[in-house]
């Protein structure tokens, strides 16, 4: 879709945007700092916090035009939506900056432009007339963790000519504490954690690994990273706020055949390995051997970068024992690679794919999903991770194959375990391929949720505290 969609200030909307106590304190804070990370959990109303926000600064005639920079999806769909949900923001205008009419979006007078990450470069171009803007809201900025990216080193020179900057997401570290560097970069241009990420290693880690091309955080970079940090945050976890249910976690553990155990363990051994047919593969290194082995867990392996041969059905047929024993739930399957998705679809006689969607065949999908009309639905959290509602009539989820990235697997979960989930639990299966890298991924995100949970409440902590003393 060419998006260029200007909303007017004539709309129907009669629906009155009531804060709740969370977003008022939101709304206090973002007043009173220029400054302001949302760490908040989907379903806690980040979007309209922003755009109250922004209302009210412009009504005081503190600021005049805003830069919303979204995944795709919530800035095609999320952020247009919420203005037109809301009575509150009727004279809010906006454009869409994205597709072949980007230029001519670009040129409206409106008071907000909304543009996806891949579009950064563009906008700010040298050459490029573009209109002042003085709020930057960056949604889901860990798209900014890596300072050393194209769309970071773009924005990163025009940061100081907006007078306010909100970063929002609930998956701040999903890799570590060096996730931070770049979100925090666009927040206070360096002041506390450095100017330049090796100042930020230097400061708070110690090189480790294989040739010191790893970084472990020092003893007490914890405690100084959260001090640092803790005055420009608030966050907000939606157990909290809001009445959700409960998530219960389910290993349904498989066995590789001997034929595919061997070829596994050669694999793993020495990175090559002669299939029956007289193919080799190679793996060059440890990232692409494990990527093979993830893929031979599943129950294929690409023989190049395009073709691909079946291994086993292990994971195919607990799925379908699985379906059969939820008898008729609506079931989201989340998929790792390609010849997964082809796999499942052939099996079970044409399952429909989030991810092979766009624009409206996509939302009507998501409608029929949530309708109960489509009972399984396959996607990869890759492209179905941000802005979606899944959770109308699904309180089952299945990971075919897990990612090793937390920001996909948290992000995934959370478009069914959201407010407006009626069931009272949510589960979320693993089809666990037993000794092999499968549980490898499992024990990995669950160091790196540790680390982000005990972040996130160091975080909330020091923000109680905070605001207890400005309250004395």
């Amino acid at each position: 879709m060419d998006a260029m969609i200007t909303n007017t200030p004539k709309r129907s909307s009669t629906t009155t945007w009531t804060p709740q106590p969370y977003q008022l304190r939101a709304l206090r804070l973002m007043m009173k700092q220029g400054s302001v990370g949302l760490f908040l959990d989907p379903g806690l109303g980040k979007t309209s916090t922003c755009l109250m926000a922004f209302k009210i600064l412009k009504e005081k005639g503190l600021v005049n035009k805003g830069l919303i920079i979204a995944p795709l999806r919530p800035m095609r769909k999320v952020w247009p939506d919420e203005i037109k949900k809301w009575a509150e923001f009727a004279d809010i205008t906006y454009t869409i900056v994205h597709g072949s009419n980007k230029e001519a979006a670009l040129a409206k007078d409106v008071d907000v432009y909304i543009i996806n990450p891949e579009g950064i470069q563009w906008l700010f171009d040298a050459k490029r007339k573009r209109p002042e803007f003085d709020v930057l809201i960056v949604d889901e900025s860990t798209k900014f963790k890596n300072s050393s990216t194209q769309r970071f080193k773009a924005l990163k020179h025009f940061l100081p000519s907006f007078s306010r900057r909100w970063i929002l997401t609930g998956t701040p570290v999903p890799n570590g504490l060096l996730d931070l560097f770049g979100q925090i970069y666009i927040l206070d241009l360096g002041r506390s954690l450095g100017r330049f990420i090796t100042h930020y290693r230097e400061e708070y880690f110690i090189p480790s690994g294989y040739g010191g091309y790893e970084w472990k955080p020092q003893l007490d970079a914890f405690e100084r990273i959260v001090d640092q940090i803790s005055p420009l945050i608030l966050q907000l976890s939606a157990e909290e706020h809001l009445q959700m249910p409960e998530l219960v976690f389910r290993d349904l553990t498989v066995s590789l055949p001997p034929t595919s155990r061997k070829l596994y363990d050669e694999l793993e051994k020495d990175f090559l390995v002669q299939m029956e047919s007289g193919e080799e593969i190679i793996a060059l290194n440890a990232a692409a051997a494990g990527t093979k082995l993830r893929q031979i867990a599943n129950g294929a392996l690409y023989t190049d970068s395009t073709h691909w041969k079946p291994l086993h059905d292990e994971k195919l047929d607990a799925l379908e024992d699985l379906l059969e024993e939820l008898n008729g739930h609506s079931v989201l399957i989340f998929y790792e690679y390609k010849h997964d998705y082809e796999r499942i679809n052939t099996r079970f006689g044409g399952v429909p794919n989030l991810s092979g969607s766009s624009g409206r065949q996509f939302d009507e999908l998501c409608d029929r999903f949530n309708s109960g009309s489509v009972r399984v639905l396959c996607a990869h959290p890759a492209s179905a991770g941000h802005g979606l509602n899944l959770q109308g009539s699904c309180h089952h989820i299945v990971w075919f194959g897990i990612p090793w990235n937390l920001e996909y697997y948290d992000q995934a979960i959370a478009r069914v375990y959201r407010q407006g989930q009626s069931s009272e639990k949510v589960f979320v299966y693993h089809i666990v391929a037993e000794d092999t890298k499968d549980e490898d991924v499992t024990k990995v995100l669950g160091l790196k949720d540790r680390t982000q949970q005990n972040l996130l409440s160091a975080i909330k902590t020091a923000r109680n505290v905070a605001e207890m003393c400005d309250a004395t």
